[in-house]
């Protein structure tokens, strides 16, 4: 399955997602089958949430859409230098 989003006014529509890592009024952030999506925005909720059919359907005013690798471990400092 192709990942897609669909924005109409205060509706988000997302296809694709495997999980939500977490939700807040401010923040949700969700893991899709080939990248990850950070939405931020106000009164965020979310209001359908069927990942058997990897669909999630969140309301609110949406602010900013960040997507990329979410669980993208970070390298220490050390290791970097110490090659």
């Amino acid at each position: 399955m192709s990942n897609f989003l669909h924005l109409e006014g205060e509706c988000l529509q997302i296809k694709g997602a495997v999980k939500i890592v977490s939700s807040t009024q401010n923040q949700a952030i969700i893991e899709m089958t080939d990248t990850g999506i950070v939405i931020t925005g106000n009164d965020l909720e979310v209001k359908k949430l069927n990942l058997d059919e990897q669909e999630v359907i969140l309301s609110g005013k949406f602010l900013n859409f960040k997507f990329g690798m979410i669980n993208a471990k970070k390298i220490p400092l050390y290791k970097r230098i110490f090659k």
